[in-house]
């Protein structure tokens, strides 16, 4: 693994790979494989930054067999649901086992065509311009925090941050937190809370969750999303609801009911679910309370959607992430409104042959699984297209 002194042969027109998480990873390998010379460029310090400022708490909740990037497994005694320190020295093994080629403290700000049509021309932090025959952007779906625009927000005195910032509960020993959003940061980070020792902790709720149990009698849930993920979205929905009824208790009672849409048409839309890692026992116990979704804030007051006036000590807003994709891409045509690629894996768009984008999707089967397969359908993809000027390894 190079250090974050070294600097690319510019001569050379290597796949340039932008990211050092598990997606860049596993695509620099996997064309590494097909002989060809792929560049990591990660504008952190270290590979695995994203993964490096979760919370401690964090686990995986995909199995250890379904999680391993291509060319090596992870380890057995990381136990079933991974920790993210362990995540983090999977990675760290992983770029040193198959002898990557990063390069760090190398920020991209924008991808474009190379004047002379050889490939992609990237510019880089410290005025680097780097050429390369094919890029792959991986730079993450938790990419840069998102915010919602409250009103009073700018103005609000109260202890505020976003959940990216939270790493324990230590700092909360006997505070009155309010969590901010039920997705599964949000969830967890409550259960985190109560079980660490806050006075009080609030989850304010916009659009109830389906919840569903991580592993039941041992099948991981993982296991049913990779069954019925190439099923009929309306079968999905209708198998969903009676597994629902059986597995998760009705907390209508506590604030959360059952949702009326279904969970795969939440999924087609954007919205996982929510993995239970203990939510729905805080809830029921009263350990976590639910609460009506942020409206505003109005000095040191939050102000929820029913009317009502909150205190709290904290606010930790887990309200997601944006990509972040219009500076480097975005002028090429290859984002959806929503700021998404308009294509993934082993496709590029159709008008920027040679760009190709891996991990912006939130899957329900598995992240790590499907960049993993990603990462296989791109190298494939580059090997085969004759019309890029990849540089290829020397044969040993």
């Amino acid at each position: 693994m190079a250090d974050s002194t070294a600097s690319p042969n510019h001569t050379d027109h290597p796949v340039y790979v932008i990211g050092g998480g598990p997606g860049g990873l596993s695509v620099a390998h996997t064309l590494r494989a097909q002989g060809l010379r792929a560049v990591v460029l990660e504008k952190s310090d270290r590979i695995g930054a994203s993964w490096r400022g979760h919370y401690d708490r964090l686990h995986l909740h995909t199995t250890r067999r379904l999680s391993g990037l291509p060319g090596l497994p992870m380890p057995r005694r990381f136990g079933r649901w991974v920790s993210r320190d362990d995540v983090v020295r999977y990675l760290e093994k992983y770029a040193e086992h198959h002898d990557l080629e990063i390069v760090t403290g190398v920020e991209v700000s924008r991808v474009e065509p190379s004047p002379d049509g050889s490939g992609w021309l990237l510019r880089a932090t410290g005025g680097r311009e780097l050429t390369g025959a094919a890029v792959v952007v991986a730079t993450g779906h938790n990419h840069t925090p998102r915010i919602p625009d409250w009103p009073g927000r700018d103005t609000y005195s109260g202890e505020f941050l976003h959940a990216r910032a939270y790493r324990n509960p230590a700092p909360y020993t006997g505070r009155d937190v309010l969590v901010v959003g039920v997705g599964n940061t949000g969830a967890e980070i409550a259960v985190d809370l109560a079980e660490g020792g806050a006075s009080r902790v609030r989850l304010a709720v916009r659009t109830t969750p389906h919840i569903v149990r991580r592993s039941t009698a041992g099948w991981a849930a993982q296991f049913t999303s990779i069954l019925v993920r190439r099923l009929p979205v309306g079968l999905v929905d209708r198998l969903a609801r009676p597994l629902a009824r059986l597995s998760v208790p009705d907390l209508s009672a506590q604030g959360l009911p059952r949702p009326d849409t279904g969970l795969y048409s939440r999924v087609e839309e954007g919205a996982v679910p929510v993995l239970d890692v203990g939510l729905v026992d805080a809830v029921r116990k009263g350990r976590v309370e639910i609460v009506a979704a942020v409206d505003g804030f109005e000095g040191d007051k939050v102000i929820l959607a029913d009317g009502s006036r909150l205190s709290p000590d904290a606010v930790i807003a887990a309200t997601g992430y944006v990509r972040a994709l219009e500076g480097l891409v975005g002028h090429l045509g290859v984002l959806d409104p929503r700021g998404r690629p308009t294509a993934r894996g082993g496709r590029t768009p159709a008008n920027a042959p040679g760009l190709y984008f891996t991990g912006f999707t939130n899957p329900i089967s598995g992240n790590l699984r499907e960049m993993a397969i990603d990462a296989t359908k791109i190298a494939k993809s580059v090997a085969r297209d004759r019309s890029l000027r990849v540089s290829r390894l020397p044969v040993t």
